[in-house]
């Protein structure tokens, strides 16, 4: 587990050894070291000589949203007081005309620019502003005259946009908060994972899509540069960005100027390729613009959206009970606290909670039950208008769900439907009677109307499909192993989730 200690040195490896141009120091969830710049800086000061931070290279804070995180919303100000400290940090280092090595924050949940204009505020009027304080002194003296200047004066807030309602009307939280704060630029991070864990891989991609087709629109009304940020993973339920398909990742993705590298991408392929995975990345991404819908493409996709993700949440609604079991032997990639989102450890959806997108993940894949292949068979209620214009805007759909399909399970299927033994201590234990006929049925509809061979078709997939089988036997006796065989799964993948 990656935890605290280890996440500065992290932080420096991503940037001299895959030339990454931007960490992500994350605030949300997790015990954050404070004195990130300090120790960077200190500990790495030829590298960091030649490499500027804040002008070549970048660290910018996740904060949490105090809207949405009512637990941890105070360390907000923990996060935003520590930003004038980096900067006197880095003055020692570069000398006066030092830039600011943090000026922007990622607000997470965002829904509303007032949001983003309560960070703004917050940051420009409490913490830059109390330098302004007098001191009962007897001589008048301001805290900035006694302990220093507060800089920088503001700091450039990112919104993180990750619910479907959010993503439909991304346009409007932008064209508010641009009219009130008038940026000079403007970056926003499209979330990737949790909408494919809440809605399905098929309404994550088109909701990415139309959020990105409404930020070139704003572009070229507003006359304002907008960057937009999208969080990717390994599998293909959440984003499949890999060395082995980045070809098809800019293509899908075309718009975007920032993608996140998850620890999947850093740890479980071989360096040299994910080097130049990042230079690709570095190199492309400035290339290519998104493609612009219109009004009609919108209103259609919106409308495909509704259809497909009704189809995912009422069969994922049925799976609570074995995910959230099995979610306790993932092993945690990184030290963290509870994570809130729709399907998230602190929030309820109806009668359901679910875990986090890797969580979900993992457990869904060490089953034999990929989570992109669930209610796929929603694309045989779509007209044929609607079905051309999904394979229009979903370019790689079918190569996705190729690479998934490889790891589905028929024998875990079977058992759970026709095993006596499997189906009393399985699946009537945790309620599967329902949904793995309907699973099935989406299997069906993909093997018989799209052309896909399901199931293992590589020594790989099968060695996966025999661990899924592990998985699932450890569930009729003693739990014990479950965690070791979601690792070797995880293994075989290349990514945990």
């Amino acid at each position: 587990m990656i935890r605290e200690e280890t996440e500065v040195r992290e932080a420096y490896l991503a940037y001299r050894e895959l030339e990454c141009e931007e960490q992500m120091w994350d605030w949300e969830g997790k015990d954050v070291d404070p004195n990130v710049v300090r120790k960077l800086l200190t500990d790495h000061q030829e590298f960091f000589k030649e490499h500027v931070l804040g002008r070549d290279i970048f660290l910018t804070y996740r904060i949490p949203n105090p809207s949405a995180d009512r637990v941890e919303r105070k360390v907000l100000l923990e996060a935003l007081e520590s930003i004038p400290r980096c900067y006197d940090t880095a003055k020692c280092l570069y000398g006066e005309e030092a830039p600011p090595p943090v000026f922007e924050v990622i607000l997470p949940l965002t829904t509303s620019h007032l949001e983003l204009l309560k960070v703004s505020s917050c940051y420009s009027e409490i913490i830059v502003g109390k330098g302004r304080a007098r001191l009962g002194d007897g001589e008048n003296t301001s805290l900035e005259e006694w302990i220093g200047e507060f800089a920088p004066k503001k700091v450039e807030v990112i919104p993180l946009i990750e619910d479907k309602d959010s993503l439909c009307n991304i346009n409007k939280i932008l064209a508010n908060y641009v009219e009130y704060a008038k940026p000079s630029y403007l970056r926003v991070f499209l979330a990737r994972s949790d909408p494919a864990l809440n809605y399905g891989l098929f309404s994550a991609v088109l909701l990415v899509k139309t959020a990105l087709s409404k930020i070139y629109k704003l572009i070229q009304n507003l006359g304002l540069d907008i960057f937009p940020v999208i969080g990717t993973g390994s599998l293909p339920f959440r984003g499949h960005l890999t060395p082995h398909n980045i070809d098809s990742f800019l293509e899908e993705y075309a718009g975007a100027r920032t993608v996140t590298i998850q620890s999947a991408l850093k740890y479980d392929f071989e360096q040299l390729k994910v080097k130049e995975t990042v230079q690709k990345l570095n190199k492309e991404l400035v290339r290519r613009d998104a493609r612009i819908l219109s009004i009609e493409e919108e209103f259609r996709l919106k409308n495909i959206v509704e259809l497909l993700s009704r189809n995912y949440q009422v069969k994922i609604e049925r799976f609570p009970e074995i995910i959230n079991f099995l979610a306790k032997f993932v092993p945690r990639r990184r030290a963290r606290k509870l994570h809130i989102g729709l399907f998230g450890y602190s929030r309820q959806v109806g009668s359901i909670r679910l875990p986090r997108a890797i969580e979900f993940t993992a457990v869904t894949y060490s089953l034999g039950i990929p989570p992109e292949l669930v209610g796929v068979s929603a694309l045989s209620d779509l007209s044929e208008m609607d079905w051309n214009l999904f394979n229009e805007y979903y370019v790689n759909w079918r190569r996705d769900l190729k690479f998934a399909s490889g790891f589905i399970s028929w024998r875990n299927l079977n058992d759970l439907m026709k095993d006596k033994e499997v189906v009393e201590k399985v699946t009537r234990r945790f309620g599967l009677e329902q949904v793995i006929p309907e699973i099935m049925k989406d299997l069906q509809f993909l093997e018989e109307n799209m052309g896909l061979k399901l199931g293992p078709r590589s020594p790989d997939h099968r060695r996966h499909e025999n661990i899924a089988n592990s998985v699932l036997i450890s569930l009729i006796d003693e739990p014990t192993e479950i965690g070791r065989y979601i690792v070797e799964a995880a293994r075989i993948r290349r990514s945990l989730g």
